[in-house]
């Protein structure tokens, strides 16, 4: 309605002023104003902007805004939850509580006189007698109600249209009737009133309560229009009216009036790091805001811009038991926070009198929300102050969750926000380690010989099947908030062990719900058999019990966060399910995502993984074998990492299907959570102290992997900006500028696959060109485009995320050369370099006919099978990416003809793409294998020398030989080092390679068996070296680190300088290491008991001779 009608001509002048006495259109909440030399902004003074939107209603208050000077801040406040906030400066004094002061007389926004109001309310009373809905003899009162009653700013009048504010006024009079029909004869009213551009919402509410039902118009516009994208975005102001609706005495509900405008910036793409609200703000908000509430915004973007979460401040307002919250944080990281945030005042019985959302072109959104006492909710809630300290505290944890999945217990009441968020996480947790297979599926399994295909095939169904079936996510939330008294007492016992209170911290915190007694382990045992009544419900609760105990720290009741992360004890994993045991374990979740970081070692590396999905189904899909899938990962490269000193590890991040271009918040909130839990907390007030039973430091070295390859150097600043000493070995892979050497730019990763591959070419006396390939993974990632670059075989068909592109004749070698390069997928390859025989099918297309007749319904599912196709055109199959587990004991029976595999060469380049159980299928069917943990191990080997270089240079060598400069360019021994690099990754694969095609021959054992143990042997070797006394021979030491360490690095540094900045737990990791692989790659896993002697013999040998 309101968005097609016609503007009527507007009585010009709307004036700012800065004295209102005597103003009575406004409630008593709005803030008296100070004289200001902000006196006038005259629409009929104001010139348009040629680059406005001619939509946006709001434009003719701010087409013209000049610019302020720069301001500087003023002394620093002392607040209770940042203590001495760095840079923050107060001219208003600090309250007895903390809290800052700011003079009611110098705040909030000045309220504009519209000096056109009198004559539109003339012209809107003629247009409503003119359409007769409302009875003459009720008009006046009806549009004096509207006026002066409600509250609303004159800002809304000046704005909207006659015609518009007539339907309002007439909506609301047809609210009134429709309540006077009713047998209560409460009146609700409740308008909505959208664009594209701007929104107005009028509801009927309780004070201090949470519409549970109704429209919901708080969780409407945020969704619409607060949590979209960042091109469009819209600044809020909400209003309450002050006098209650109805004449009955019991009436308690009043009006709240949201009014949504698109934001007019005065830059619309400011700098992330820029702070100056002249250049930063909308136009309307620079017209409206007070010059105190102007450097109070000020000062809090310029801390918001330096942190990863929210910054919280509330505010006295001096001679008024009003209280300003404040929340400043990063656009996008909150979804859901508006409406969670009344959520949270409601429930300690506080409501609000006015709500500002702001938003800033830096990225930075500010929530300013004016709050005081619900009286009309009687008695039974804490005392103000109390309640305020205790909402500034719970945004913080509201932050990292705005929207659990037991919210709605929280808003009836039944579950505190810690509860409620407590109950959350275990939920995550139970759906991936509820154990679902049972002593039955174990006996099975012993009964059944694994080592036949048939046996195998029943227990891999059989496992996907109790996993899948059993237990949803649904329903094991449906179990969860049917028991909200569980969710207390183990939230209870939890809170116990790690709510840490010193002595030089402050607690004022509130006890939300009835006390609940803490209960020992055993006790909740018993309590969880006497509550429930299935047995179901009982395996659901004690899974929450195995999260509770398994629980060695948390950053949850730290004061300022970005996600929660736990760090797990992991010996609560079913052997029969995870035979290895892992050594470390993250659990870490946030309002975009959830992850985990799995590692095998004390000391390990291993990268990051986004994962998204296309589809809800999908989404099930990932979530369901996230964890299996992360330990699989790190079981890879714990075998990969043979050949350098570190362990193996992964960490996977899952995206929520809602949150799919998140990727960057969620790696963000991640690292950031996990860093909590490895740091040890300097600022109180804003990490304090965490209860840590696993008593040990810890440090995780991470790297690139999927969709995070440009993310790698926010973390490693980050790190280095939170203070963490290990900051330049924290992430591989980081642009040049901060001495990394990124593994797409040099192909590391796929110099070590190309290794494999040529060594069959080799082996088998294959003449590459005539060589018809396939490859998963397309020319847009790291390895497909460097594969492609690197190789010279027929490509017959390419499978990346867009589609799949195909001819039997062979691709252009130009044409895929030039995606690859320009990092692109195979929806931009040139459709006219295909022969009559070719084609191209996108994951968007449908009903299609191949050049061969056959029809393609749905291009998605033509994709994600096409690896499966017998086509007849494939020789060699390098999968260069592609989701784990793609073939595995069932679908592999599609590459198998007569008992034939239909390929006969596979390198696996990509992580997990073929389980092992379909690697042995296809090995029997005659298909050459190499698996991942052999061939994809370039990556890891060049991560680990690029730790070493900066291990070994101190600060000024990093950066002077290490670190490209302002320009780009690189040193020279950077450049040489890089070659070095490329060239053991070269020799690892080749005597990798060598050693399994040599054991293949003489055992007859799968070369994908043989993978497994020479990593095994390798590894058990490299553990008793570390523990040897060979280590403690400096002559042998010596001679191996020469060895072992590249050559350039000691003609530039020197050992004995090496061994001096090294760590010496580290040396003796390389050591080990090397001796280790070069040992088991010469006489194999299972060699005779003399041949380490003869081995070690040859070595001491040369040593006696140098």
């Amino acid at each position: 309605m309101a968005a097609t009608t016609m503007r009527s001509p507007r009585t010009p002048g709307l004036t700012i002023k800065t004295n209102f006495e005597g103003c009575d259109s406004f409630p008593t909440y709005i803030d008296p104003l100070e004289d200001s030399d902000e006196t006038f902004i005259d629409e009929a003074s104001m010139p348009s902007s040629s680059s406005s939107s001619p939509l946006n209603p709001s434009q003719k208050l701010v087409d013209k805004v000049g610019e302020e000077p720069l301001r500087h801040a003023s002394p620093q406040p002392t607040s209770v939850h940042v203590p001495a906030l760095s840079g923050l400066k107060g001219s208003n004094g600090v309250g007895g509580n903390g809290y800052r002061v700011m003079r009611s007389a110098t705040v909030g926004y000045i309220a504009p006189e519209f000096k056109g109001k009198s004559e539109q309310m003339k012209s809107v009373r003629d247009l409503i007698l003119k359409n007769d809905w409302i009875p003459e003899s009720r008009v006046d009162a009806q549009i004096a109600w509207f006026y002066n009653d409600l509250g609303i700013d004159d800002v809304y009048f000046e704005l909207e249209t006659t015609p518009v504010i007539a339907d309002h006024i007439t909506a609301l009079y047809a609210a009134k009737v429709a309540a006077y029909s009713r047998k209560d004869k409460r009146e609700e009213i409740r308008l909505d009133m959208e664009a594209s551009d701007h929104a107005i919402y009028i509801d009927t509410s309780e004070p201090g309560k949470s519409a549970v039902g109704g429209p919901r118009f708080e969780t409407r516009l945020e969704s619409k229009y607060l949590d979209g994208n960042l091109t469009d975005r819209f600044r809020v102001e909400t209003f309450r009216s002050s006098g209650v609706l109805g004449d009955k005495a019991d009436a308690k509900a009043s009006l709240r009036c949201y009014f949504v405008y698109q934001c007019q910036f005065v830059e619309p793409k400011a700098d992330p790091n820029e702070t100056r609200l002249e250049v930063i703000s909308d136009r309307m908000f620079l017209a409206k805001a007070t010059d105190n509430t102007k450097q109070m915004y000020r000062e809090i973007i310029e801390v918001a811009v330096s942190r990863t979460g929210p910054v919280i401040e509330v505010f006295d307002h001096a001679g008024s038991q009003e209280k300003r919250l404040v929340v400043a944080f990063r656009s996008r990281t909150a979804r859901g926070l508006f409406s969670a945030l009344s959520d949270l005042y409601h429930y300690y019985g506080v409501t609000s009198s006015r709500k500002y959302v702001e938003q800033f072109s830096n990225g930075i959104t500010v929530m300013s929300i004016y709050l005081k006492p619900a009286t009309n909710l009687g008695g039974g809630y804490p005392p103000f102050d109390q309640s305020i300290h205790q909402i500034m505290k719970e945004t913080s944890l509201l932050y990292c969750i705005p929207q659990n999945k037991l919210h709605p217990l929280f808003t009836s009441g039944q579950l505190s926000l810690q509860e409620a968020i407590y109950g959350h996480c275990v939920w995550v947790f139970t759906q991936h380690f509820l154990n679902r297979l049972g002593s039955e599926y174990v006996s099975l399994s012993e009964a059944l010989d694994v080592r036949k295909t048939s046996h195998q095939e029943i227990l891999s169904k059989l496992k996907r099947r109790l996993r899948t079936e059993t237990f949803t996510p649904d329903y094991i939330l449906e179990i969860i908030a049917s028991f909200p008294q569980l969710v207390r007492a183990l939230y209870a016992s939890f809170a116990k062990v790690h709510l840490s209170v010193g002595p030089e911290f402050e607690r004022q915190t509130i006890n939300p719900t009835p006390a609940v007694e803490i209960l020992s382990d055993e006790q909740l045992k018993v309590l969880i058999t006497r509550e429930v009544s299935t047995d179901h419900e009982e395996m659901v609760w004690n899974a929450a019990r195995a999260f509770n105990n398994a629980i060695l720290k948390t950053n949850y009741f730290t004061p300022t966060k970005v996600a929660l992360s736990f760090r797990l004890d992991p010996s609560f994993l079913p052997e029969v399910e995870y035979p290895k045991r892992l050594f470390g374990m993250f659990l870490v979740i946030s309002a975009e995502s959830r992850g985990f970081h799995l590692r095998f070692k004390d000391v390990a590396r291993g990268g990051i993984r986004i994962v998204k999905s296309r589809s809800k189904e999908a989404y099930a899909i990932n979530a369901r074998n996230m964890f299996d899938e992360n330990y699989g990962l790190a079981s890879t490269q714990q075998r990969k990492n043979k050949d350098i000193p570190e362990g193996g590890s992964k960490g996977v991040v899952l995206l929520d299907p809602k949150q799919q271009d998140k990727a960057q918040e969620a790696f963000e909130k991640y690292i950031d959570s996990i860093l909590d839990l490895l740091l040890p907390a300097e600022t109180p007030g804003i990490k304090n102290p965490i209860v840590d039973l696993y008593g040990k430091q810890e440090i995780l070295f991470m790297g690139p992997d999927e969709n995070t390859a440009d993310l790698v150097d926010w973390a490693t600043e980050h790190a280095r900006a939170r203070g963490a000493p290990w900051w330049k070995s924290f992430f591989t892979g980081k642009s040049p500028r901060l001495g990394g050497i990124p593994h797409d730019s040099y192909g590391m990763t796929t110099l070590s696959v190309r290794e494999y591959v040529k060594g069959i070419y080799r082996k088998l006396e294959l003449d590459p060109a005539t060589v018809r390939k396939m490859q998963t993974g397309g020319p847009d990632g790291d390895l497909g485009s460097n594969e492609i670059l690197l190789s010279n075989e027929k490509y017959t068909s390419v499978v990346d995320g867009s589609g799949v592109l195909v001819d039997p004749n062979g691709l252009d070698k130009e044409e895929l050369a030039r995606l690859a390069k320009q990092r692109v997928m195979i929806a931009h390859y040139d459709l006219s370099k295909l022969s009559k025989d070719g084609y191209r099918v996108l994951c968007d297309d449908s009903n299609m006919t191949l050049p061969s007749g056959e029809f393609v319904g749905n291009g998605t599912s033509f994709r994600n099978t096409y690896h499966l196709r017998d086509t007849g055109c494939t020789d060699m199959f390098v999968p260069c990416g592609g989701r784990p587990e793609s073939i595995d004991l069932v679908s592999v029976a599609k590459l198998i003809k007569d008992g034939k595999s239909t390929i006969p060469y596979i390198v696996e380049g990509a992580n997990l793409f073929i389980t092992q159980d379909a690697k042995l299928r296809l090995e029997e069917a005659g298909c050459v294998v190499f698996k991942d943990a052999s061939a994809n191990k370039g990556g890891v080997t060049s991560s680990s020398l690029e730790v070493l270089a900066s291990l070994s240079f101190d600060e000024e060598g990093f950066v002077q030989h290490m670190c490209h400069d302002a320009k780009g360019n690189a040193p020279e021994f950077y450049k040489a080092y890089v070659k070095s690099v490329q060239d053991k990754i070269r020799e690892n694969a080749r005597l990798e390679f060598e050693a399994i095609w040599r054991e293949h021959e003489v055992t007859g054992l799968k070369r994908s068996v043989l993978s497994d143990q020479l990593s095994v042997a390798i590894t058990d070797l490299d553990e008793e070296l570390q523990h040897s006394d060979l280590w403690k021979n400096t002559s042998i030491r010596k001679a191996v680190l020469r060895d072992a360490l590249p050559q350039l690095l000691l003609d530039k540094i020197g050992l004995d300088t090496v061994m001096e900045r090294v760590p010496d737990s580290y040396l003796c990791a390389i050591f080990s290491s090397y001796l280790a692989s070069r040992f088991v790659y010469e006489f194999g896993s299972q060699p005779s008991q003399f041949a380490f002697y003869d081995f070690m013999s040859k070595r001491m040998s040369r040593i006696a001779q140098d």
